[in-house]
């Protein structure tokens, strides 16, 4: 699931005193973590294969468009007006389109493939080699802890999604704290206390304070316990609201006074069903912070799974996970091929 650096997590020592102006309350687990374990990379749960037949599933809206294009019998050029007509439906956006027309009928001559099936085959492997540029995998250390700072819109998931990678991680062996820094919503600290108790790790929170002051007591709360990844959870906003990107900055600018390294990732969390409008939020979130990585959450409810590939063309970004449903397992590491094959096969 993830890259760890083997190491040994310090013991767990008296919590930092937090800065006065943030009075910031650190919440523990009820079950206490152990004071050493080792980092490493577990078998991942579930299997591989029952995550296929899920990712199939969850993109069966997009795929279905795109799979009907090869139901006929001959290969002409109807069957490419058909083809481009449905990857753009799927919003793989003109750019990703040309490109993989371009190729394809490049691929078809130089195989001499004859049949449409062959031309879908072919169509997988040009898709995996354009998505290859956003597959990679997140790494946890040799910085401790690792300071990971997430974005997105309003309903893109990601107080969810940050949950659900705090559950991930913590199967792994890794000990995580996480910072509600989304001060103003209630019920988004509610909602991040909710996924603390149920995965036994620490939290940072303080009702209606300064988002970035909870970031820094966070950071350093973080380093003197000993944890292995720092997870910040950031107000949803949209990219056009000036004052909340501004507030985005100050909050990555603390954090970088408290770990003059941190943060070491920065994610933004998009929605699939919101098409090409996500490749505007890639661009607007990375111009103001500087993006390290993406989680696509929701392709099983669009039809417009397609925006991966126009990422992949115009603003390649690393997609560390995708989303196909609501359930823990249905947030995985992304990885071309296994998705250019559930979607097309």
């Amino acid at each position: 699931m993830f890259s760890f650096f083997k190491k040994k997590i310090a013991p767990v020592s008296a919590p930092a005193s937090a800065p006065a102006s943030a009075e910031a309350q650190v919440s523990s687990p009820t079950t206490p973590s152990p004071t050493t374990a080792e980092v490493a990379l577990a078998s991942e749960r579930p299997p591989r294969e029952s995550w296929l037949q899920r990712l199939k599933s969850g993109l069966r809206k997009t795929g279905g468009q795109l799979a009907s294009v090869f139901t006929g019998t001959q290969i002409d050029e109807a069957l490419y007006e058909e083809l481009e007509t449905a990857l753009l439906m799927a919003d793989t956006g003109v750019k990703a389109t040309t490109y993989l027309l371009d190729d394809l009928k490049q691929r078809v001559k130089d195989t001499k493939a004859v049949e449409p099936a062959q031309v879908k085959a072919l169509l997988i492997e040009t898709l995996t080699q354009l998505l290859q540029p956003l597959e990679k995998p997140l790494r946890i250390g040799p910085q401790t802890p690792t300071v990971i700072m997430v974005a997105g819109v309003n309903g893109a998931g990601k107080t969810t999604s940050i949950g659900k990678l705090t559950q991930h991680l913590a199967q792994n062996g890794a000990a995580v704290l996480l910072a509600a820094a989304d001060t103003f919503r209630a019920a988004a600290r509610e909602q991040l206390g909710v996924w603390a108790d149920r995965n036994t790790v620490e939290i940072v929170s303080q009702a209606g304070g300064d988002p970035a002051a909870v970031s820094f007591d966070a950071v350093n709360a973080g380093r003197a316990r000993g944890k292995d990844v720092v997870l910040v959870d950031t107000a949803g906003r949209l990219p056009t609201q000036t004052h909340l990107m501004e507030e985005l900055k100050k909050i990555k600018r603390v954090v970088t006074k408290a770990d003059a390294s941190a943060p070491h990732e920065v994610l933004l969390v998009i929605d699939g069903n919101t098409g090409q409008n996500a490749l505007a939020q890639v661009r607007a979130f990375d111009e103001a912070l500087g993006l390290t990585g993406l989680i696509v959450t929701k392709l099983d409810g669009t039809a417009k799974g397609g925006v991966l590939a126009a990422i992949a063309r115009e603003h390649p970004i690393p997609v560390y996970f995708i989303g196909v449903g609501e359930q823990l397992e249905d947030l995985q590491t992304f990885k071309a091929q296994e998705f250019a094959q559930a979607l097309l096969e």
